[in-house]
């Protein structure tokens, strides 16, 4: 079964409007298009219930109804329990916060274990527990490839000092898909938990972080068609050790303990609206099954079609011997996120291929310790090209244009 890509482009007004007509959105890594569900909810909340939620009247209960609603189908489409999902402002507000419980959840002399192919969400945060007696160590990458290997990870576990391992799916600059899976036993068998960095993987489908056995995982909403919102789960087993970090009278309340902020009452209830589009996308392909089942035959569907658009550009960029193409050559392998260190600034190409219809991104996004570890000249950065599933294949052929005559 092939994606229909018509029937998903239907469902982003994005693609009607006139500003944007003929333009290839090649930066969807900073943040894609919100399908229009998304839009609808949250236009209805501010129209009939921007009101307290959870009140005593009418329109306050159906707008903390709708904030429920939110929380138990996107946690039926990661494969979790509701009360293991926390919304919160951002994904890398949602880590510091994490971070915090850790700092006094761990005791001086044990480890955490960090990478070099992280966003910088994901390292900085740990990193700064090295101030309060915590030994950091790092897991590190190719510095050819970007490739992270399990192996190298073995020996920094094999003391029993590690409590938390923090990695990334995928690096939002290397692009290669890491086995999350296999890297999530390897440190639960050496006693240690998981944080994973899900922002550059779940705009190619949402994960189902139950198979997956991760103790931490985070995404934000905006790179996965919805409002500015951090989706942050954490399992019971891990959470309930971890100190409250929200107001006292919050603390027997998983879904407060980590967001020590209110709520953004209308943006959550406006998450509801990417169950709305995965539904969609499974009654429209007739696939059928729990929630679950479904987010995952729809996973399947996002990759292939991603996949097959993603393999030819891959086979242009590595016939060309005037760019350096950052992480795996194979489409299987990857995410379509793909970094380029060329001779010139990434920002100073990108703003030269906006002339031929082409919306792409340059610079270092944050990305700051796997381009050193690369070898990338920070002051040079990179060109980013970055797809999802709504992404056409004449898109790609416009993509390739530009590049020919840009570069």
């Amino acid at each position: 079964m092939r994606l229909d890509i018509d029937f998903v482009r239907a469902q982003f007004p994005a693609f009607s409007e006139p500003p944007l007509q003929g333009q290839g959105f090649f930066e969807n890594a900073g943040g894609s298009y919100a399908c229009g569900p998304v839009i609808a909810r949250l236009d209805r909340y501010y129209r009939e219930r921007k009101v307290q939620p959870y009140g005593a009247f009418a329109a306050s209960d159906a707008a903390g109804g709708e904030m429920d609603e939110a929380r138990v189908r996107m946690a039926a489409i990661l494969g979790v329990e509701a009360d293991e999902l926390s919304f919160g402002p951002s994904t890398s507000q949602n880590t510091y916060v994490l971070a915090q419980a850790v700092r006094r959840w761990m005791s001086p002399g044990e480890a955490i274990v960090v990478t070099n192919q992280d966003h910088e969400a994901n390292s900085g945060v740990w990193r700064r527990l090295e101030g309060e007696g915590i030994e950091i160590r790092e897991w590190k990458i190719d510095r050819d490839t970007g490739h992270l290997d399990p192996a190298d990870l073995g020996p920094l576990l094999d003391d029993g000092n590690v409590r938390l391992v923090c990695f990334p799916h995928c690096s939002n600059v290397v692009g290669e898909i890491n086995d999350v899976a296999a890297i999530t036993a390897l440190c639960h068998a050496a006693g240690a938990f998981v944080c994973v960095d899900g922002v550059s993987y779940a705009p190619h489908g949402w994960p189902d972080v139950g198979a997956l056995g991760a103790d931490i995982y985070l995404f934000s909403a905006y790179k996965t068609y919805g409002p500015h919102q951090g989706l942050m789960v954490i399992r019971r087993g891990l959470a309930g050790e971890l100190p409250n970090q929200a107001h006292f009278f919050n603390a027997g309340y998983p879904t407060k303990r980590f967001t020590p902020a209110g709520p953004d009452h209308a943006q959550i209830a406006a998450s509801a609206g990417m169950a709305d589009y995965l539904e969609a996308l499974a009654d429209h392909h007739g696939l059928k099954g729990t929630l679950t089942e479904r987010a995952v035959a729809v996973h399947d569907l996002m990759r292939a079609h991603e996949v097959a658009l993603m393999a030819p550009l891959l086979d242009y960029l590595g016939n060309r011997n005037d760019v350096r193409l950052l992480g795996p050559r194979r489409a299987e392998d990857r995410a379509p996120t793909i970094a380029l260190a060329l001779d010139r600034p990434g920002f100073e190409v990108a703003k030269a291929m906006s002339a031929h219809g082409i919306m792409a991104g340059g610079g270092d996004f944050y990305a700051v310790r796997p381009l050193e570890a690369l070898g990338v000249d920070l002051e040079t950065g990179v060109l980013r090209l970055s797809f999802v599933h709504y992404t056409t294949a004449e898109e790609v052929d416009q993509l390739v244009a530009a590049l020919d005559t840009v570069l």
